[in-house]
């Protein structure tokens, strides 16, 4: 049985079959890594050339794709039949995240949100000693900051090559970023107006450089000395910062669930899943593979080998993730995530909203023109889309 994953969890999962094997005699299960860079054209010809894995890790925004294309296996009557993969013990938002309409097609492997890291030490000493939990008060925050740190350092990094902040500002008002069912752009609503208005804000208030994080020598070394104050980014970076930041800094920075418009606000239920080819050749062995891979304590071990955390609720028991204090707002944060878009087309529309706010915050283009220019060209790469569904 084949089974595939990408990057450094396919290290880890190397060790974890041991296990696997001596209790299950009867499967062997052969490890194909790729590099992430590769993974996505690596899935599409070996569907083409019908030589898909039994088994593959694949990221969220990837299964409605693979859905789409009718080559995921559905896993619900798996799921209802199974004493390891207990839907109620998933976080509700996680697990929603690989359901495409009715049908369920991936089990929750790790998960990915983004919420804030920031320096306690700065924030303390422009005269506030907690995170923020609202718009309103993280705007404070940021203006304080700035005015404490002055013109050569900056509040906030936002990288303008990166979608996923502004995503996840999108992700927490009640409208849908894309309507009528994935069929057209929603870009031109109130509520996303009022977040690429607020994300332009930062930049024009001087609070975030308009750079990239190419344009830094990395984005640790430049949070330890002092160049931004807060930084959205995932759990990959808690053993990065505790790695990297000076012994002086180790008790100087900490992890916050995402502000929100009014409120402690949502962010996004992205990572990975363990889906079942159609046409794998071994399907109840592979499903036997994903619930041992599912089973909080693998989970937990998966967590200490890779720093990914875990979907479910009881595989957060795990003593490591309890002693850190950093992990604490990831679980906090796990009960408010929402999904992107499950369309197969989302990748390319999230590129687009990164090109239409950065136009927006080098100023070339006001927030009106970028919504609708943004709506006409997701329009027209959800054309297809729309052929599709009125035939079917």
């Amino acid at each position: 049985m084949r089974f595939w994953t990408f990057g450094r969890e396919g290290e880890a999962t190397a060790e974890l079959l041991q296990d696997f094997h001596a209790r299950n005699p009867g499967i062997r299960v052969e490890i194909q890594r790729l590099p992430w860079i590769s993974a996505h054209e690596k899935l599409l010809t070996a569907y083409a050339g019908e030589t898909l894995p039994d088994v593959c890790q694949l990221g969220n925004t990837w299964v409605p794709e693979f859905a789409a294309l009718n080559a995921l296996e559905p896993l619900d009557e798996s799921i209802r039949s199974s004493s390891v993969v207990l839907r109620p013990d998933y976080f509700d938002g996680v697990f929603e995240a690989n359901r495409i309409d009715a049908e369920v097609f991936a089990v929750p492997w790790y998960v990915d949100t983004r919420l804030l890291y920031y320096r306690t030490d700065l924030l303390a000493k422009a005269g506030f000693n907690a995170p923020p939990q609202t718009w309103a008060e993280w705007s404070q925050m940021l203006g304080a900051v700035k005015q404490f740190v002055g013109p050569d350092r900056y509040s906030v990094l936002l990288p303008l090559n990166e979608f996923e902040p502004l995503l996840v500002l999108a992700l927490q008002q009640p409208s849908d970023v894309l309507r009528d069912g994935g069929r057209f752009g929603n870009f031109r609503s109130d509520d996303f107006r009022r977040t690429l208005a607020f994300y332009a804000d930062i930049f024009a208030n001087g609070w975030a450089p308009r750079m990239t994080n190419t344009q830094l020598s990395n984005v640790w070394d430049e949070f330890g000395n002092g160049l931004f104050t807060f930084y959205i980014s995932g759990p990959w970076n808690i053993p990065e910062f505790r790695k990297r930041l000076p012994a002086e800094l180790q008790d100087a920075w900490m992890t916050a669930p995402m502000p929100g418009p009014d409120g402690p606000g949502l962010s996004s239920a992205g990572g990975s899943g363990l889906v079942i080819f159609r046409t794998a050749s071994n399907k109840p062995g592979a499903w036997k593979l994903i619930e041992y891979l599912s089973q909080p304590e693998t989970q937990r071990r998966f967590y200490d080998l890779t720093g990914n955390i875990p979907p479910r609720r009881t595989s957060w028991e795990a003593p490591a993730l309890q002693r850190s204090p950093y992990a604490h707002a990831f679980l906090a944060q796990l009960d408010r995530v929402r999904s992107p878009p499950k369309v197969p087309e989302w990748e390319r529309i999230a590129q687009e909203m990164r090109l239409a706010s950065e136009r927006v915050v080098q100023g070339r283009m006001s927030v009106d023109a970028a919504v609708v220019a943004l709506d006409a060209t997701t329009d027209a790469l959800l054309e297809k889309r729309r052929w599709m569904l009125e035939r079917n």
